[in-house]
């Protein structure tokens, strides 16, 4: 199978005749660089995120979305083909596959500190909104007495809505 890489837009060129499998070393180290170059390319734009999140800049974080799911994307359809071809890669390849596991391992920590970094900026939000929402309902509390010398009850008729999915 003959194929390049293409390391701007991500896609493999070339002809499938045998269906994918790798065969020869040239194409096992191949595959093994194609995926490291997307783990550290999805690498990157988490990286990117975690600064902006920790920097306070949600909406600059949020605009890395779209870049950050396809790259995902990619990652995961090259991860799903490496680890189809793990036999051939492991015997064709294996300094490039210890390189891959190597990258792989500083991947996961790198994710990790990303998400504890969304979950406290998603906690203070919450806890932000929260705030804002008992101050609105303390606010509107009625400052009267009924006859009976205690505080009518009343409901509230504003709400405030929480979109969970930050």
């Amino acid at each position: 199978m003959t194929s390049t890489f293409d390391h701007m837009t991500g896609a493999t060129a070339g002809d499938d005749k045998d269906n994918g499998k790798i065969v020869t070393r040239a194409e096992a180290e191949n595959e093994c660089s194609e995926l490291k170059f997307t783990m550290d390319s999805l690498l990157s734009a988490i990286e990117e995120e975690t600064a902006l999140v920790r920097a306070g800049k949600l909406r600059e974080a949020g605009d890395l979305q779209p870049r950050k799911a396809e790259l995902m994307q990619q990652y995961i359809r090259r991860l799903n083909r490496t680890r189809d071809n793990s036999v051939a890669l492991g015997n064709l390849a294996p300094v490039a596959v210890a390189d891959l596991r190597r990258g792989h391992v500083e991947f996961q920590a790198v994710l990790k500190i990303n998400l504890a970094v969304l979950a406290t900026a998603r906690e203070v939000a919450e806890k932000l909104v929260r705030s804002v929402a008992e101050s609105v309902g303390v606010a509107e509390s009625p400052k009267t007495y009924t006859r009976g010398g205690t505080p009518p009850q009343t409901t509230s008729t504003r709400g405030i809505a929480i979109n969970r999915s930050l």
